[in-house]
Parts: C-alpha cells; sequence; structure tokens
C-alpha cells in the first residue's frame, strides 16, 4: 500500500518496532501465557475501558476536525465529508477479514482456542465496518455518479468481501461443536483472503467508477485538516475495533469455559 509510505507510517512503524524489541528482550514479561482464556481474561477486561476512551475521544475530535474545520472540497461540495467514514470503515473491513483469516488459521493450524476465539469475535466487527463501506460509498456514488449502486470492480468485490463474514458467522452459528465450527470457518476464512487483494487492486486491473486510492505519496497535498480528519478517524475505528473485539472475546470465553473452575473464581473476585 502506497500510503505506508509517508513519514507518519514511517514513524509509527519505527516507534512500534522499538517497543516491540524493548519487550520481548525483557525476559521477566511471558507473553506466551496470554494464550490461555484464563489468563487473557481478566487482562482483556482492564484493557477494555482505556480503549472505550481513547476511541469516544479520537471519534469527538475527529468528527469535529472533518465537519466543521475541513474545508470545502471545490469539486464535491460538502457532499464529499462521508468520505472520513467511508475510508476508515472500507480499510477496516478489509484489514480486519485479514486478521480474522490469520487467527482463524492459526486456531486451525496449532489447536490454539484462544486464536479461533478472536477469529469469530472479530468476524462481526468486520461485517459491520464492510456494511457501513458499502452504505457510505453508496450515499456518496449518488451525488458523484447519480446512481445509488452500479456493478463496479470496487463495490462488488466489497459486497462478496461482505457475504464473505455474514458466510463465516452463518457457517459458525449452524454447527453446535465448537471446535469443528472453528475448522470449518477458517477453511472459508483462508479461501476468502484472496478477495482482499482484489478489492484494493481492483481500480487498477480494470476500468471502473471508483476512483483510486485516496491516500498515496501524492494525495498527502490534500489539506491538512482533511487527512488530520481521515487519520484521526481511522485511529478512532481502530481503537473501537479493539475496544468491541476484546469485549466479545470475553463474552465467547464465557460461553466456552463456563464449566471452568478459573471462571467461576473470576465472577466470584
Amino acid at each position: 500500500m502506497r500510503y505506508l509510505s509517508c513519514p507518519f507510517f514511517s514513524i509509527l512503524r519505527v516507534s512500534v518496532t522499538l517497543w516491540l524489541i524493548h519487550a520481548m528482550s525483557n525476559r521477566r514479561f511471558n507473553w506466551y501465557k496470554y494464550a490461555a482464556p484464563a489468563n487473557f481474561y481478566p487482562l482483556a477486561g482492564k484493557m477494555i475501558p482505556w480503549f472505550t476512551s481513547i476511541t469516544i475521544i479520537l471519534f469527538a475530535v475527529g468528527l469535529y476536525v472533518g465537519l466543521f474545520v475541513a474545508p470545502t472540497d471545490f469539486q464535491q461540495g460538502e457532499a464529499y465529508r462521508i468520505i472520513f467514514i467511508h475510508v476508515p470503515a472500507a480499510w477496516m473491513g478489509m484489514f480486519l477479514y485479514v486478521l480474522m483469516a490469520i487467527y482463524a488459521g492459526i486456531g486451525w493450524a496449532f489447536n490454539a482456542r484462544l486464536a479461533s476465539m478472536m477469529a469469530t469475535a472479530i468476524s462481526t466487527t468486520g461485517a459491520i465496518f464492510t456494511f457501513i463501506s458499502l452504505v457510505t460509498g453508496s450515499l456518496w456514488g449518488r451525488p458523484a455518479w447519480g446512481v445509488w449502486w452500479v456493478w463496479d470492480a470496487r463495490m462488488t468485490s466489497t459486497l462478496i468481501l461482505f457475504f464473505l463474514y455474514v458466510g463465516f458467522i452463518s457457517l459458525q452459528a449452524s454447527i453446535d461443536d465448537p471446535r469443528r465450527a472453528d475448522r470449518a470457518g477458517a477453511v472459508l476464512a483462508l479461501v476468502g483472503l484472496i478477495n482482499v487483494p482484489i478489492i484494493y487492486f481492483s481500480v487498477q486491473w480494470w476500468n471502473t467508477l471508483h476512483q483510486g486510492a485516496t491516500i498515496t505519496a501524492k494525495s498527502f497535498k490534500m489539506a491538512p485538516s482533511m487527512l488530520a480528519a481521515m487519520l484521526i478517524l481511522l485511529a478512532a475505528c481502530w481503537m473501537y475495533s479493539i475496544a468491541v473485539v476484546l469485549a466479545r472475546v470475553r463474552y465467547i470465553i464465557q460461553e466456552r469455559e463456563r464449566e471452568a473452575p478459573w471462571l467461576a473464581a473470576e465472577a466470584v473476585t
């Protein structure tokens, strides 16, 4: 992705890399213990309020900048402001699917229960973001193209992504045995991965009405307030996803581990 070459993401990548090196070099901290639901459950409960608070702040700031600070576009007028929701939702829909497939694959390959639970938790949030991207894209397409929907390569492949999410959720719900449901869902998720690069490169591979990448190395010449609003709302969507997925995975753990003594002890404390 070309927009990852910008200074903002370069600094972010370096910061995250340095933090990971420092954390992994600290032998007193055992990361592997959190692969067990019994250890991850209380940790997730402690992290949810923090990510929720950050989400609220970022959404408030991002919406204010996008609606009241960013200037009016000289071509699309006020209608362009929907990109501040549409673009982050589209990005999150694609990335969460990749993340869901990775977790599902890990759970299938290594019989890692928590990884499979994470995949299940991510699926609903990813489906919601993909649905939002479809709806906001249609609302944006009406003034831009004169129609609510066209069978455009980007829009059609995004619709397929939504159906993949729905299929994953429905398939798991239709199988009573959680382990069999996880394996079946993993197969579907991994096969569906091929659709993600099709979505991203569709505007380059086919003649399409959909515009190209919104953020590239060249498009950082856009108004700083526009770019700031989009990146802030993207960060808000990230924080929201983390908070909601953590809350949902705790619920899934409660369902699957309800007979475990540690969960009863956790409820008492």
